[in-house]
């Protein structure tokens, strides 16, 4: 079998990576029993939130909730009231307000990103009110530390102010589990300062773990003393999950993203991810084809290429699910695990990194993405037909082109087994975005169980964390604030 394919016309074609001269059924029988205990492990998760290793912070068992979240359920993550109250967000945002600027980085930043690109687009904040339904106008920041990134920002406001009258009024929303992550803090507190000195108006939607059972969180507290709206970071939810939720949620209702399909494009792969059967699984497929790439081929960088550049962004969200998920130190005698994730666009990357793809060294898996009918599409005119290089493509539509690219790329890697496979849906849509990204959240917790890494937890991230914040102290004492 080369394509899984669903119901909802959801496909996985596996030909590239899955044959005698690639990863072959013997490879697969190899490691039955493993793939068998993950299957169970995934059981065991959905029924009672714990997954065998993963411990918090703090050394204690933690509960892993991912698999709850496509659900509307009136005790679980996402709620009837839940999605109502985002309603009612997104209509007020609607009536009163001109601009959104969001702060938050790594998982509270990449999958609000992939929704906003998906609905807007590249040109929204540049079109009329009109033509936005009243929604407003969206910014991104606090995903990095840059003085000259977010002086463009203020000055930038302070334009629109300018232009738009004194009637011009902001929300800020400021995503932090904790409430001292540092870039997004920093940004918000130096935006928020900027706007009280222009006198340019401005609220507050704080997105923050809940305290229910746990001690209050700085932004929590903070939020709660200035009075400022409150939605959740859901416990046991790690940022790189968190879309499926108020995390991503709250920028999807300021835009009118259809979140009921979304979950339930979400919901519709939960169904398929939760089977027994390798070949009906795609997300254990997924996974058991690219851990036994990495294990006994040595491809150990991922290229993840979908193609339009509407999945930019999908593209960087990937790379964070990966990296922060798989790259981890395993039992001692075993080298750490961890494949290397690359986010690349077609065509754009065709005529950047395809060369490297094609002839570099064998330790590649290219991950494509395909849309099988785009809503939109444009035709070359028929000019300069005298000169056969243009006559070639003219009376041809863009996304022909990119189909009929995406397919050479295929087959020019496959022509020298260069492992590749291809997630194809029928539209690109919320529903199933829904199912992509769930599916790829499946597919790392089953690699994870195949790797014997803990794929919910960071301590790499820690290392640097720790080598931080001495430094900003040091620098606190050398300008005298300390």
């Amino acid at each position: 079998m080369s394509v899984v394919e669903l119901p909802s016309g959801f496909a996985l074609d596996i030909s590239g990576i899955y044959h005698d001269k690639a990863v072959t059924m013997s490879d697969i029988e190899r490691i039955q029993s493993n793939i068998d205990t993950a299957v169970v492990a995934a059981h065991q998760m959905c029924k009672t939130g714990f997954v065998d290793g993963h411990v918090s912070k703090d050394g204690v068992p933690e509960k892993v909730m991912f698999s709850q979240l496509p659900y509307i359920e009136n005790e679980g993550i996402n709620t009837t009231a839940t999605l109502q109250r985002l309603k009612k967000l997104g209509m007020h945002a609607k009536e009163t307000i001109d601009m959104v600027i969001s702060f938050g980085i790594g998982g509270s930043y990449l999958g609000s990103k992939v929704l906003f690109d998906v609905q807007c687009g590249e040109y929204w904040n540049t079109l009329s009110d009109e033509a936005r339904h009243g929604y407003p106008k969206i910014l991104f920041s606090g995903n990095t530390a840059s003085g000259h990134s977010v002086t463009q920002l203020i000055n930038y406001l302070v334009h629109e102010k300018s232009v738009r009258s004194d009637d011009f009024k902001v929300m800020l929303v400021v995503i932090s589990k904790s409430g001292s992550t540092i870039e997004p803090m920093a940004n918000f507190f130096i935006v928020r300062d900027a706007l009280e000195k222009v006198g340019i108006s401005y609220e507050v939607i704080a997105i923050t773990d809940p305290t229910e059972g746990m001690e209050e969180t700085l932004l929590h507290m903070i939020a709660r003393r200035e009075e400022w709206e409150i939605f959740s970071v859901p416990t046991g939810v790690g940022g790189r999950f968190s879309v499926f939720s108020d995390v991503g949620f709250v920028i999807a209702a300021l835009i009118g993203f259809d979140i009921e399909n979304f979950l339930a494009g979400a919901r519709s792969m939960d169904i398929a991810c939760r089977k027994k059967k390798l070949f009906e699984n795609p997300a254990l497929l997924c996974a058991v084809l690219k851990y036994l790439s990495a294990e006994v081929y040595d491809r150990i960088i991922e290229i993840f290429m979908p193609f339009g550049d509407s999945f930019k962004s999908l593209g960087e969200w990937y790379v964070q699910l990966v990296a922060e998920s798989l790259g981890k130190h395993r039992e001692k005698g075993r080298l750490p695990y961890g494949r290397t994730p690359v986010a690349a666009v077609g065509t754009t990357d065709m005529h950047a990194q395809v060369q490297e793809h094609q002839e570099g060294r064998y330790n590649k898996v290219v991950q494509f993405i395909k849309v099988r009918e785009w809503d939109v599409d444009a035709i070359v005119p028929h000019v300069y037909e005298e000169f056969p290089k243009i006559e070639a493509f003219t009376g041809i539509s863009l996304n022909e082109i990119m189909q009929a690219a995406l397919a050479s790329n295929q087959e020019a890697l496959n022509s020298d087994n260069r492992f590749n496979m291809t997630i194809e849906i029928p539209k690109l849509n919320a529903f199933h975005l829904g199912e992509v990204m769930f599916m790829f959240f499946w597919a790392i917790f089953y690699e994870a169980q195949l790797a014997g890494v803990d794929a919910f937890n960071q301590p790499g991230v820690e290392v640097y964390k720790k080598i931080l914040g001495p430094k900003l102290r040091d620098i606190k004492c050398s300008k005298g604030i300390l």
